[in-house]
């Protein structure tokens, strides 16, 4: 029987181009209105105790390319415990070996976070003491852009993730971190909500992962270079958040990203901003610093270039925020691919790891918070 094989759900994206009973070759579609390309999810149905062979054959003209080198795809057969597959990567294809105990297994880029699971996070949020969910406003595809607010200190903190909706590991992320700061027996979420306000966005853009893109939103933008000037009718996600920024200020600001090829967890900052104030710079270090020492699964070795003297891109929020409010901004990145400083065979970096990272952040914020 022919491999049934299908991406017609929530964030789902695969093409099929021919299957036989034991293998298939595959493609990624691109974002709509966009050559972006890298995420994909599905599932394989009718291979039980079969040993099955998935050929994605476009990779080699994926966004990045060099994210398949010692990558490994996800897959699950529970859709809540994803494993490391037997993948590899050799003249633009990516092969992965299956060899499923079920009729329905799901394969993924990465852990997906759907947005099921974001509005089960949502409604979970709002019925905890102190905190309040809001809607900023609505997508394209008409979706709420969901915000979380909490805490009554002075000092203004926002969160946010999914800016490019295929690095879920981000509101894997944003799930560990609000668990953490709605705990009232927690003296680090208790310190926290004392000193600041924190306003969080889990989902920056819910179109472009409902929809199963990996870095844009319905039309094609990919809304981390549209921080300088959004409009309503390009990027409306990025024009809502901005402008509630403004009403509110902002002195310490986190996106949460995934980054398709480096092996390692890190952070860049706003070093090239025209007003780069030194005793920001300072606060941004030292919580890079202190983080590393607190959690092995964080280093400060290998990351993006230093942004140059005056040269920072205003179009990407970090820079945008650091430069509009003086704050402390900081893009933290993890991997698609496992950590290398600390290898997990079986799970690689994953949905557990990125949610223990969010509550290790919030403890270093805690011991930076009073000098914001």
């Amino acid at each position: 029987m022919t491999l049934s094989i299908t991406s017609a759900f929530d964030a789902g994206n695969i093409r099929v181009l021919s299957a036989t009973d034991t293998t298939a070759d595959l493609e990624i579609v691109t974002d709509h209105q966009s050559d972006f390309y890298q995420w994909f999810h599905f599932r394989v149905a009718g291979a039980a105790g079969e040993d099955v062979t998935l050929r994605i054959v476009n990779c080699g003209g994926s966004a990045y390319p060099d994210g398949w080198k010692n990558y490994k795809a996800r897959f699950s057969e529970d859709r809540e415990n994803w494993l490391q597959a037997d993948t590899e990567y050799a003249d633009g294809v990516l092969t992965i070996h299956l060899v499923p105990d079920s009729n329905s297994v799901w394969v993924a880029y990465f852990a997906p976070y759907s947005m099921e699971r974001h509005h089960d996070l949502i409604s979970w949020a709002a019925n905890q003491p102190g905190v309040e969910t809001r809607e900023l406003g609505q997508t394209l595809d008409g979706q709420p852009l969901d915000l979380i607010t909490l805490g009554d200190g002075a000092k203004q903190v926002w969160l946010y993730a999914r800016q490019h909706p295929g690095e879920t590991m981000a509101e894997w992320w944003m799930e560990g971190a609000i668990e953490r700061l709605c705990d009232m027996e927690d003296s680090v979420a208790r310190l926290l909500r004392q000193q600041a306000t924190f306003h969080i966005v889990p989902n920056m853009n819910p179109d472009g992962s409902r929809r199963g893109h990996l870095r844009t939103n319905a039309v094609g933008v990919n809304l981390n270079r549209e921080w300088a000037a959004p409009t309503m009718e390009r990027s409306p996600e990025v024009f809502l958040v901005r402008a509630e920024m403004d009403r509110t200020g902002v002195d310490f600001a986190m996106d949460v990203h995934g980054d398709e090829a480096i092996p390692a967890v890190f952070v860049a900052g706003f070093e090239g901003i025209p007003s780069l104030k030194q005793d920001r710079l300072d606060l941004y270090n030292r919580f890079a610093t202190t983080l590393a020492i607190r959690t092995p699964d964080f280093q400060t070795k290998l990351g993006y270039p230093v942004g140059q003297p005056g040269k920072a891109n205003l179009t990407m929020s970090t820079a945008q925020l650091a430069e509009r409010f003086g704050a402390v901004a900081m893009t933290l990145e993890m991997p698609f691919k496992d950590n290398d400083d600390l290898p997990d065979p079986d799970f690689g970096w994953s949905p557990a790891r990125s949610m223990q990272l969010g509550k290790d952040c919030l403890a270093v914020l805690a011991e930076i918070i009073a000098d914001l």
